[in-house]
């Protein structure tokens, strides 16, 4: 196992002044984007206790609301 190194200092190489000036929530739009977090209410949490659980469900549901569905109107659907 690796010892942590409590006397941490930059190597002198790296300048501060060479970093720049960090950007407070710089990426958080573009990771809005990409990463959709929803929260579970504890009695589904404990129904669906992982991420693939809850999707197959989810996919399951999709798949019995498109067949039940009169397919003309999914076309106007798609639109929505």
């Amino acid at each position: 196992m690796k010892k942590v190194n409590d006397n941490f200092e930059m190597r002198t190489e790296y300048n501060r002044k060479d970093l720049g000036v960090g950007v407070r929530g710089k990426y958080y739009e573009s990771y809005n984007e990409s990463n959709n977090i929803v929260l579970l209410n504890p009695e589904v949490a404990r129904a669906f206790p992982t991420e693939d659980s809850v999707n197959n469900a989810l996919l399951s549901l999709i798949k019995i609301a498109n067949s039940s569905i009169d397919p003309a109107l999914i076309g106007s659907r798609a639109q929505l």
